[in-house]
């Protein structure tokens, strides 16, 4: 009967890590929705060549020519890898990163951060392009997004009301802040402003217990943000996922985060470098190698907090 018990909560409990990418074990960045065809989630993420044989440390071409990786997965716990996105290279480039996904208005809709080539730093040019998908699997080319920036990435959207949305976004030539626009028809779109008192990256909006929150990557964990209105924010004190974690290749900070809610719950998908594994001692270039961690959010009078070590039972139910 034990063993019983425990099989039962294995079949039901996410794996440490939730996702390693079997092709370049860069696995980052993710975006995870429920396929309203086949209820599947689907996790887009981008799959960085970590394994990729560089004789220059300061070489970042692993983080270029990148496609963007779909993991699939009936339950939220066991997952398969379904490829790379079929993303027309009409209208992107040959580096996409960061994909933003949501389902609006009877239509998927993706985000994404693109680069217009293969590069040795990190000096190129990047900018945000709007696809659509009626199936999440063929992509159709929308608009490229006009922000004011030539160094735009990370793309997180979401609905205010009829007709309102907002996009928030990283513009690396305000000294990386966290900006954001509003848009009428999801096309064009109007810069508003700034949100961070910091730089940083990756941010992910979502609503959940009656309020809006905004998690972003501060490079040393992730900043918390709360609102009632989504324009007017209040900064949580500290960061979540600073430190490092106890379990196999959860061993460095937790960074770019995507934050799936599921009812009353809601989980934090977020990547971690391979930086702290025992590998690493013995190659210089694991550290690249990044995975897809999950770890449930827990709300106490309008702080968030998460704790990396306790399995997440039963996710994405």
């Amino acid at each position: 009967m034990i063993w019983a018990a425990v099989l039962a909560q294995a079949a039901t409990t996410a794996p440490v890590p939730l996702w390693r990418d079997p092709v370049h074990d860069g696995a980052a960045d993710a975006s995870t929705v429920r396929d309203t065809r086949t209820g599947e989630w689907v996790m887009f993420y981008t799959n960085r060549r970590a394994d990729l044989p560089l004789a220059d440390e300061k070489d970042v071409s692993w983080v270029h020519g990148t496609a963007i990786g779909i993991a699939r997965s009936k339950d939220g716990v066991r997952w398969r890898y379904g490829g790379t996105a079929a993303i027309p290279a009409a209208c992107t480039g040959a580096t996409l990163w960061a994909p933003e996904v949501q389902r609006i208005g009877g239509r998927w809709h993706m985000w994404l951060t693109v680069v217009p080539g293969v590069f040795r730093d990190w000096n190129a040019a990047r900018f945000l392009v709007h696809l659509t998908s009626r199936d999440l699997e063929r992509w159709e080319c929308g608009e490229r997004l006009d922000l004011g920036s030539d160094r735009v990435i990370d793309a997180s959207v979401a609905v205010l009301g009829p007709r309102r949305y907002r996009l928030w976004f990283n513009d690396e030539r305000a000294g990386k802040a966290i900006r954001y626009a509003d848009s009428r028809d999801l096309k064009r779109w109007v810069v508003k402003g700034t949100v961070t008192d910091t730089p940083g990256e990756g941010p992910k909006v979502v609503r959940w217990r009656g309020k809006w929150w905004l998690v972003s990557d501060a490079w040393r964990g992730l900043l918390v943000q709360s609102s009632r209105d989504a324009t007017h924010w209040t900064r949580q004190p500290g960061y979540l996922l600073a430190g490092t974690g106890m379990r196999p290749a959860d061993r460095a900070k937790g960074q770019h985060p995507d934050i799936v809610v599921v009812g009353d719950r809601a989980f934090i998908v977020y990547f971690v470098h391979q930086s702290g594994e025992a590998e690493a001692a013995r190659d210089p270039r694991w550290h690249r190698r990044s995975v897809l961690q999950i770890a449930e959010l827990r709300e106490d009078g309008g702080v968030l907090s998460v704790d990396r070590e306790t399995s997440v039972v039963r996710p994405l139910r």
